[in-house]
Parts: structure tokens; sequence; C-alpha cells
């Protein structure tokens, strides 16, 4: 592999390897490379890219440095004398009366060589224009004859496509066309139709040429004696593209027409036979299995599979606790595990005053002590949590674990003062 970039000479075509010689140049900048004429000034169309080494012709030139704004001055200067060189050549051509054709005019980099490139239908004597111009220009003067494709080439324009040129777009050289292969591709073989601006064949006749010449190996020709799955016919109209042939079976009264593959029907070699001679049997047709079309599935209608359980957002969640502790235990995808609680102590409920039995002193008859009764207090916003879990602890926890409210669930005792004389009665 070796490093280059590719240039074009006034972005005609085809372009060239130059060695980079170190430098990073990228596409679209104007270079001054060394040519077997001089220096010249080119379009970089490529950067820097590897290529095999079988691609590069040596020895491989280098890229002497990328355009300045000196080197851009003078490529300006140069243009504008091609322009007056033209007008000057073409006046001293009428002057001599010569049978020729200026195309274009090219002045070199280093300003000391002019080219003047024309058509012509025969050969010219030019040696006295040359003179001429040398007197005028006072620097090296060259004439070349250049073909009806290279004047297309270098001046450019529009085919019929509606696209540029290939010849001055992209084609490297001009490859022989001829009108078979028009007749090959079913084009008319109209000149006016098949013809481009230089008034040769088109080139791109050419482009799709490899793959009919494929595909005339596959079907027979127009005109054949061919043998089918149905019987024996003529091929009467060929389509290369679609592969398919329509053919005038023998053994059909009428003149309808029976469309066949190229798979369908075979050339019988030697053409259609003598009468009272049988055709040959040279068809040996398969049927192509049928394809087995699947059900499309619709693909708006999910798979079946499990239901999807959707998580309840975290303030539903906070309002269904709330609820009963029934649907709330069915709601739970994963209950908490709870910690055993230690056995309570059973709770006595408190008893009406005259269902108590007398608290009695030291002695049977002594009445100074007085009674003491223990009323627990329940509130009435928590009747739906008896059947709740008891607490685990006396110590202020609910059955959640959570600290209680101080103001709510907070047992009171509530102590009666002894009367003078009587017994004490409930608070």
């Amino acid at each position: 592999m070796i490093e280059v970039v590719s240039v074009r000479f006034k972005n005609r075509g085809k372009s060239y390897y130059f060695s980079p010689n170190g430098l990073k140049i990228e596409a679209g900048k104007k270079v001054i490379v060394e040519t077997s004429k001089g220096l010249e000034i080119v379009d970089c169309c490529r950067g820097n890219h590897m290529v095999m080494d079988t691609s590069v012709i040596q020895p491989l030139r280098n890229v002497v440095r990328i355009a300045t704004a000196d080197d851009l001055r003078v490529a300006e200067l140069n243009k504008r004398r091609e322009k007056e060189a033209f007008e000057i050549c073409q006046q001293k051509i009428a002057e001599h009366g010569l049978d020729m054709r200026l195309v274009d005019v090219e002045c070199n980099f280093e300003g000391n060589k002019t080219m003047f490139f024309f058509t012509s239908d025969g050969r010219v004597d030019f040696r006295e224009l040359v003179k001429d111009l040398a007197g005028i220009f006072r620097n090296r003067i060259e004439l070349r004859q250049i073909g009806v494709r290279d004047e297309a080439k270098m001046i450019g324009g529009i085919g019929i496509c509606g696209r540029p040129y290939c010849c001055s777009q992209f084609l490297d050289d001009f490859q022989p066309v001829s009108t078979k292969m028009a007749k090959v591709q079913s084009l008319s073989l109209n000149p006016a139709k098949i013809s481009g601006s230089c008034g040769r064949l088109m080139c791109c006749l050419r482009y799709e040429q490899e793959a009919y010449e494929e595909l005339i190996k596959k079907v027979p020709k127009q005109g054949a004696f061919v043998e089918t799955k149905d019987g024996y016919g003529t091929a009467v109209q060929v389509n290369l593209l679609r592969q398919t042939v329509k053919v005038k079976l023998d053994n059909d009264s009428d003149d309808s027409l029976r469309l066949y593959k190229s798979n369908e029907l075979c050339a019988v070699p030697g053409g259609r036979p003598k009468d009272g001679e049988t055709p040959p049997h040279v068809l040996n047709y398969v049927p192509e299995p049928e394809e087995e079309q699947e059900p499309e599935e619709d693909k708006w209608v999910l798979p079946s599979a499990e239901p999807v359980r959707v998580q309840e957002p975290a303030q539903e969640r906070r309002e269904n606790k709330s609820r009963s502790n029934n649907r709330r235990r069915n709601r739970q995808k994963k209950p908490k595990p709870q910690t055993p609680a230690p056995a309570a102590e059973p709770k006595q409920e408190a008893k009406p005053a005259h269902a108590q039995p007398k608290a009695h002193g030291h002695s049977r008859g002594n009445k100074s002590n007085p009674k003491v009764v223990k009323v627990e207090a329940k509130p009435a916003q928590n009747q739906k949590a008896e059947n709740a879990p008891k607490s685990a602890s006396k110590e202020g926890q609910n059955r959640e674990g959570a600290p209680r409210r101080s103001n709510n669930r907070r047992r009171r005792y509530y102590h009666n003062k002894p009367k003078a004389g009587g017994e004490n009665k409930q608070a």
C-alpha cells in the first residue's frame, strides 16, 4: 500500500495519482504539482488515501506545495491570457483561411507555453499560423488536433438525460460503442435518439451491455422454435428484463399467445423440423415449489402473556392505607414479615361501681381505706382497629411499629378522691 492524492487538470474527467510528499491535503484544495512539462496548478479531488502498489504507475511524482495566494493570483492572470489568445487565434485562422475549428486554449502555470486545441475533418497545414502566434505571444506555441468526443469533454454540457456529460464528469477513457449494443438492449436504431451531442453513439450504451449479454443466454431469440410444458410453438415476443417469452403454440387453433417464464421453455436446436419429422424433446421442466405464505401477524396485538401489573402511585398507596385491612392485604404483593409479639397481659374491663367488690382494709370492719377503681378510656375513632393485631409493647407502640400519637391513643388513668362517710364512685 502507498499513500497518494488524486488530482484533476482543469476538472476534466480523469484523475491522476501524486505523492503527497508529507503534506496533509484535503479535497477541494488547489495544489502545485510537478509534471513532465513543468509546474502546474491542479484541483485535489480526493485527499490523502491508500491504494495498492499495482494501481500506481512508477515513478510517482510529488506534490510541490499547497497553492498560496500568489499562486492563485498567477492562475487568474493565465486565465485572462487564455481568453485573449483564443480571440487572436480565431482571427489568424480566418486570415489564413484554414479549415479548422478552435476549441480551447491553455497556458501553463509558468507562462512559457501556450497550447491551442482544434478539430478538423482532415489534415491542416498550420505552419504559417504557428509563426504568427509565436511572434505575438513571445513563447512556445503548440497546436493539437483532437476528436469530437474530446471536444465535448472539454466544453461540457447537459445530455438528453438531464445530467452533465459523463465524459466531463467521471469517464477516464473513451470505450468503443457499436450499434449492436443498442440492438441487444431493444433500443430504437434512430441515430438521433442514440447519439450524443458530439455526433457519436452515447457512451452510456456500454454501461449495461454485460448484464444484457448474461440475460440473453437464459431466453431464446425472437422467432425461434421452442418447446414448452404445453407443447411446441414459436417465440413471438421476448422480454429480457422480466425473463418472459410470449409463444404461439402449434396446437392452438386460435392466434392467442401464451406467456411463459424462461425456465418453462427451451429452444429446439436446428429450428423447426421438416414435415413428418418428430421434434426432439429437449425441455427438462421442474415446477417450482410454491412458497407458503405465513399469515401476517397484527403488529398492534400483544402476544399472549401474563397480565402486566402496574404499580400504583405513591399517593394512591398512601390513600389506600386508611381502608379496611382485608382489602389492603389483597393488594399487597409481598406482605411484610411480622416479628412475633410477646404475649400481652390480659386486661380487665372496667365494671360499674355497683358491680365492683368492696375494698377492704387490713380489718373487715375498717372503712377508712378508700377503694381505687381503674378505668380505661377507649377513643371513639379507633373502633375499626379492634380486630387489628395488638401492639407488641405497651411502650407507646402501635400495630405497625410507628410511635403512638400522644393526644389520641394514650391511656389515661383516673383516680377518685375519697368522700367522707361513703364509698368512692366512678369518675
